[in-house]
C-alpha cells in the first residue's frame, strides 16, 4: 500500500474505534449499521476544524460498514 493509503486506513481504524467507545459510553450497541449511521450523522454536522484526512476516513469507514 502507498503511504497515503496506509494513513487513510489507520485513520479509519481510529475513527471506528473512537465511535465504538462513544456508543458504549451512551449505552448503545456498537453494531455495524449503528456505527455507520453515527459516522454519517457526525459528517452531516459540518465542523471546520476536521482535517481532510478525517473526513475522508469517516466517509470511507461508513461505506465499508454499509457493505
Amino acid at each position: 500500500m502507498s503511504k497515503e493509503a496506509d494513513e487513510l486506513y489507520d485513520e479509519m481504524c481510529r475513527v471506528v474505534g473512537d465511535m465504538v467507545f462513544t456508543l458504549h459510553d451512551f449505552g448503545m450497541e456498537s453494531k455495524q449499521m449503528v456505527i455507520a449511521d453515527a459516522l454519517r450523522t457526525a459528517l452531516a454536522h459540518k465542523v471546520e476544524e476536521r482535517s481532510e484526512l478525517l473526513v475522508r476516513a469517516m466517509e470511507a469507514a461508513a461505506k465499508v460498514l454499509d457493505r
